[in-house]
């Protein structure tokens, strides 16, 4: 790592930092690259194989990724979420450019799909924890809900922008044409990324080193981060409440707007126009948090819109007409990214920083790994009771999460942190001192 790459975050606010910005503009850049991936993928297999593999090739990546990611934490905690980050958009440029231009030159098949899903399966699990652990480092810990919201702008626009740019290049130049734009789009975040300046780690707040080094082994560390997150008053709920929500959520979500649409006569274009309510609410959610900075009582609001926004998935299976399915789809991914948005922000802010890797890894598998196993329960489920009790049940389960995290003082306390010499809000400087003294309990660094 080169001496200009380490610096303390200025204080100033994220969205009028280049530095922040450059490395958004690296992370959107990568977010791109992810989207024309995917679709690349999905028709180059869909012409040399029948829908049964084509599902498979899609997949393949899936396997790795859930299967690493955890030590995907260990290794961004060991050698810098930056070094990390910058390797893996190398090494994914590398691989989709070089698949182009086997795709070019001959005629491969499906294995090379195969080898190419595996392959980037294996360095998102590096990717995923490592980009997760870095706004901690780029800003100062006031502004990490700005920054937290910021992401999640560029996600959305990712997802909004990518498929359609990468249905277009297709179009014209085929799966060569877009794997190749795909790696020009990983090319061009690595630049951006080398130039970023990150702070230094700071000392542990229990005021004991961290066991995370190249001086220790990484099952050792895997273990201690861990029991980190388990033992830690707030991460530890948080955590857990979060992979609570997304497994009672992810079904409605992914798979059953495609069978209520069906089940409704609303079709493709119903679903469209759901799934668009819902997105625009989402990012509507983080332009709050952007423009915001800091919400008070960060815990309780984090609470009340997970409730919310769990009752809200449920309630779009059980709406008799369209437009009122896209309005309650609109206000629930409002609340969504409110919440998703707090709940990063809380986590991050109150983990150690030489865990963040680690702690990120948990939750990235519990998104990308343990919740997309509720898609075939969630579809024999609808198969048998319909979509509107499944869809019920489902926000059930996502309000499980809201109820561990209501019966959790730490949770219910916590507060995000304040600028430097900024007086607490009245009434909430006790709840915000219980906030603070949440990193680990004594001895818990050593195991």
């Amino acid at each position: 790592m080169t001496a200009t790459a380490i610096s303390a975050p200025p204080d100033r606010p994220a969205h009028k930092d280049r530095n922040v910005l450059r490395w958004l503009a690296a992370y959107t850049a990568s977010m791109l690259g992810d989207s024309v991936y995917f679709l690349a993928l999905g028709f180059a297999a869909a012409k040399v194989a029948p829908p049964t593999q084509v599902g498979l090739v899609m997949a393949a990546g899936a396997v790795p990724r859930a299967a690493l990611m955890l030590g995907g934490g260990v290794v961004a905690d060991r050698f810098g979420p930056r070094r990390v980050v910058i390797g893996s958009d190398a090494v994914r440029c590398a691989l989709i450019l070089g698949a182009a231009a086997a795709l070019a030159l001959a005629s491969p098949g499906l294995w090379l799909l195969v080898v190419v899903a595996l392959l980037f399966g294996v360095v998102d699990a590096l990717f995923m924890p490592a980009v997760g652990a870095l706004p901690p480092r780029i800003v100062a810990p006031d502004q990490l809900m700005r920054l937290q919201g910021m992401r999640a702008l560029t996600i959305r626009f990712g997802t909004i922008v990518g498929p359609p740019a990468g249905g277009l290049v297709m179009g014209l130049g085929g799966a060569t044409a877009a794997f190749t734009v795909a790696g020009l789009l990983f090319a061009t975040s690595v630049p951006l990324l080398v130039t970023t300046r990150i702070g230094p780690l700071p000392s542990p707040s229990s005021g004991e080193p961290a066991k995370t080094g190249r001086d220790s082994g990484a099952w050792r560390e895997l273990v201690d981060g861990l029991r980190y997150v388990r033992r830690h008053r707030l991460v530890g709920p948080l955590v857990v409440s979060g992979a609570l929500c997304e497994l009672g959520l992810v079904g409605p979500l992914n798979v059953g707007m495609v069978l209520l649409t069906q089940d409704r006569g609303w079709g493709s274009t119903g679903y469209g126009w759901i799934i668009a309510g819902f997105g625009a609410g989402a990012a509507a959610g983080a332009l709050l948090l952007t423009v915001r900075g800091r919400i008070a009582r960060a815990g309780a609001v984090q609470i009340g819109t997970l409730f919310a926004g769990s009752a809200g998935v449920g309630l779009i299976g059980v709406v008799p007409a369209l437009p009122l399915a896209v309005a309650v789809a609109l206000v629930t991914g409002l609340l969504c990214g409110i919440c998703g948005g707090l709940g990063y922000a809380l986590v991050q802010s109150a983990t150690e920083p030489a865990y963040l890797g680690r702690v990120t890894s948990v939750m990235s598998l519990s998104s990308f790994g343990l919740a997309p196993l509720a898609y075939p329960l969630f579809g024999a489920a609808v198969g048998l009771w319909g979509a509107g009790p499944v869809f019920l049940a489902s926000a059930g389960l996502g309000m499980t999460g809201g109820l561990l995290g209501l019966l959790t003082p730490a949770v219910r306390a916590a507060e995000l942190p304040r600028k430097a010499g900024a007086a607490p809000e009245e009434g909430a400087a006790d709840a915000a001192d219980s906030a603070d003294r949440t990193p680990e309990p004594a001895g818990a660094a050593r195991g």
